[in-house]
């Protein structure tokens, strides 16, 4: 008897709203409103091409050579993206995670992080994903520090919104006030930039056209309830993506090296609590004491 590459696929629907949810990663496979896709979405037996819908734990981004230093101690991951000479997306999102609970609106799956060469931490995590007719696509992910030193801690989503056509015909809403400079090997070079005046600048709607774009942004403006919404609107469709203010840091990726048939078709909203090579530099790394959670909550939905 086969089974999917991906593992068991957890459906859940409410309202006009169905997503499946993947063993493998905990992933984000499928989002739909009335049928019509919210997110890029990949087979069952596929696994993910570009990060489709992965969580990324216990790190977002990258890490310049996979080296940092924490507790008085270096430490080297493995290089996992060996063209830009970097450890990428964190170590989880192939993993096969546990179901907690299955409910028609819901699910929440469980992973234990042990410790290992290059992060030498325990963390027990949880995703739960619910499904709402009027709020659609609520996402709450949880890390609990079970080991017995404090662990260097981020994370972040990677799903790709689509109105079902290619994103230079679409109009781009990104809430940054300031984005990232990256180099050549797609590392910060130097301190967030204003985005006035730039190209990256995204506070009001605008057509993308041929603009490529792979960097992360910050200052994010929110809304009364503390969330920065990220819009993609065509074809008379809009599909936004929120994140509270667990997440500072949006990277926004215009596909252009996602496989053929996926290239430009979707926008990638990255939600991010810090920095590409933040376990390097610092900067809004989450120091997770023993004992001690972390919880942060992003969501998609139509409109």
């Amino acid at each position: 008897m086969s089974h999917p590459v991906t593992g068991h696929q957890y459906e859940i629907a409410a309202g006009p709203y169905r997503a499946v949810v993947t063993e493998g990663g905990a992933g984000l496979r499928e989002l739909t409103w009335e049928g019509r896709p919210l997110v890029l979405s990949h087979g069952a037996d596929e696994p993910a091409p570009a990060a489709f819908g992965q969580l990324l734990i216990p790190w977002p981004n990258r890490i310049d050579r996979g080296r940092y230093s924490h507790g008085g101690a270096d430490h080297q991951l493995d290089v996992s993206e060996p063209r830009y000479d970097c450890a990428i997306h964190g170590l989880v999102r192939w993993a096969a995670w546990d179901l907690a609970e299955h409910r028609p609106d819901a699910v929440t799956l469980t992973h234990r992080l042990l410790g290992g060469a290059g992060y030498p931490f325990r963390l027990d995590l949880t995703a739960e994903y619910v499904l709402a007719g009027e709020a659609g696509l609520t996402v709450r992910v949880t890390a609990r520090n079970t080991g017995p030193v404090a662990a260097p801690y981020g994370h972040g989503a990677h799903p790709y919104l689509t109105v079902g056509s290619p994103i230079d015909d679409c109009d781009v809403t990104v809430p940054g006030e300031r984005y990232q400079p990256v180099d050549e090997r797609m590392l910060p070079a130097g301190p967030p930039v204003d985005v006035a005046g730039t190209p990256y600048d995204l506070r009001k709607p605008r057509r993308l056209g041929e603009q490529a774009i792979d960097n992360a942004y910050t200052g994010l403006r929110r809304d009364a309830a503390g969330r920065a919404w990220a819009r993609l609107s065509g074809g008379g469709r809009t599909v936004s993506c929120w994140v509270d203010d667990t997440h500072p840091w949006l990277e926004i990726y215009t596909a252009d090296e996602a496989p053929a048939e996926h290239r430009r078709r979707g926008l990638g909203v990255e939600p991010m609590t810090c920095p590409p090579n933040a376990f390097a530099t610092g900067i809004d790394v989450i120091e997770l004491q023993p004992g001690d959670a972390f919880s942060g909550s992003w969501g998609i939905m139509s409109g």
